[in-house]
């Protein structure tokens, strides 16, 4: 997108996150919402497996940046964003601290099935008590489409989450009439659901 995601802007601020707070977005990619949350005075942790993204993110936003090796990721740092390039199962609690909030427009729905539970379960151990989770999700008729983004229903959000996490549906719409290539595709449903997920204090 050429613009920050409308989804982000609308429902932010049910976050309840101050001015300062670190926000985390996993496979991130060269998306324009880091520069957004970065604008709302939120220091910005993204993680991403290619290292051209990452490079060209800074470059195209014409964005100084330095860069470091830490440990398996390369990283690239520039005003309040960080970007580390690298996998995101090798990220630790260290690299999180004081991450308060999580953005995942593109990460769940970028994962086959067989990664799924693997993804939540580490960002569950990653993230401290209380820290929250804006999550976007895609819902359609795979047997016309693979995708990715794949197919994410309500009920395997709840499944992969619920145990540690308290999930709130925030909004759900068919986006169909505004995809005219999930059209071409066959669809005739392409449903966009956001959740608000806080970790539980056990």
């Amino acid at each position: 997108m050429d613009r920050a995601n409308p989804f982000l802007m609308k429902y932010w601020g049910e976050l309840g996150l101050s001015a300062g707070d670190r926000v985390f977005v996993p496979l991130c990619g060269k998306s324009l919402d880091m520069i957004w949350l970065a604008e709302q005075k939120h220091p910005v942790l993204g993680v991403e497996l290619s290292p051209i993204a990452g490079q060209e993110f800074f470059s195209e936003n014409d964005i100084d940046a330095e860069i470091r090796p830490e440990g398996p990721f390369m990283v690239h740092q520039g005003g309040d964003i960080e970007l580390m390039v690298g996998d995101f199962f090798n990220l630790t609690q260290t690299h999180m601290r004081h991450v308060r909030g999580v953005y995942d427009r593109a990460a769940l729905v970028a994962l086959p099935e067989t990664m799924r539970q693997d993804y939540a379960n580490h960002m569950a151990d990653l993230l401290t008590d209380g820290a929250k989770i804006l999550l976007m999700t895609f819902e359609y008729d795979q047997e016309k489409m693979t995708g990715p983004p794949y197919s994410v229903s309500k009920n395997e959000v709840r499944k992969l989450f619920e145990s540690k996490f308290m999930i709130q549906e925030l909004e759900s719409r068919d986006l169909i009439e505004k995809a005219p290539g999930m059209q071409r595709a066959g669809l005739q449903s392409f449903v966009q659901s956001i959740y608000l997920l806080e970790k539980l204090d056990y």
